[in-house]
């Protein structure tokens, strides 16, 4: 393949050498980057902003926000987020806990061979602030007091690739019974 001329076809190559990580295609920063290091392209110069509007407005490049992909290639695959999966067990009564609230919760943690990690009778945070893992604040919200669910944390929104001690091994999935037992 000949190299690039112009800039437009530079920013096309710069585009295609670089993994997506949305569907929006690859920043402008990351791209001037690249045309900096590979091409020796100063990114302060006029000629590199006026590149990005003419491959825009001639219909070469897709721009979505500060991103811009190539138009005609294929979407890049992004990775599904991961999600709690929940289960409710009892509803509960009275309002949804919500971002903010103090909630008191009972409950036991275990990992995929059933063997309990930890547990305890009363545990109070507050949901939403980053005062546990991410899993929790995601299946809590919306418990009613008095009620129990099952959460399923994917690694990912548990304690990922560090794990937690000797207890939680790096990678592990989570699976907890939770009983809300008061929201204040």
């Amino acid at each position: 393949m000949a190299p690039p001329k112009t800039l437009v076809d530079k920013i096309v190559y710069a585009i295609r050498q670089q993994p997506a990580s949305s569907a929006n295609g690859i920043s402008r920063a990351s791209i001037v980057k690249y045309l900096s290091s590979e091409f020796n392209i100063d990114k302060t110069k006029p000629a590199t902003k006026k590149a990005f509007k003419d491959g825009v407005r001639k219909g070469i490049l897709i721009q979505t926000g500060q991103s811009f992909r190539v138009k005609g290639d294929k979407l890049p695959e992004v990775p599904e987020e991961a999600k709690v999966a929940i289960e409710d067990i009892k509803e509960g009564t009275g309002p949804e806990a919500e971002s903010g609230d103090t909630v008191t919760v009972k409950y036991e943690g275990k990992l995929d061979d059933g063997t309990i990690f930890d547990s305890a009778n009363s545990f109070e945070f507050t949901l939403g602030a980053g005062e546990v893992i991410k899993g929790w604040d995601q299946g809590i919200k919306g418990m009613k007091r008095g009620g129990k669910r099952k959460l399923f944390v994917p690694s990912k929104l548990g304690y990922g690739k560090r794990g937690a001690g000797p207890e939680i091994p790096p990678n592990a999935d989570l699976h907890f019974m939770v009983k809300l037992k008061n929201i204040a």
